[in-house]
């Protein structure tokens, strides 16, 4: 079992979180949208859990769902500072 988080899944569920719809999620991140409810899937067999509500075409998130959703965006921006850091450290040194 990993205890780290999967960041492609993550940023699948950031976006569906963000712009309501798994759709446009896929949409957003130049994927299918299979793509994007496999993540989803592999996210909450990962954590053993349900992150959203399937009610027909709309989503809805579950207290577990709404937990990562407040934390997702941290995360994911702090990977993008890590990146920027250290591609300009990288600059520096090169």
């Amino acid at each position: 079992m990993s205890f780290i988080l999967d960041s492609r899944r993550l940023l699948a569920f950031a976006t569906v979180v963000r712009v309501g719809s798994f759709t446009q999620a896929a949409r957003e991140l130049s994927l299918t949208q299979s793509a994007v409810s496999h993540a989803i899937r592999g996210l909450e067999e990962e954590l053993d859990l349900a992150l959203f509500r399937r009610e027909g075409r709309a989503v809805r998130l579950t207290p577990a769902g709404r937990y990562l959703a407040e934390r997702a965006d941290v995360i994911l921006g702090e990977m993008r500072t890590a990146r920027t850091g250290v591609r300009a450290l990288a600059q520096r040194v090169d």
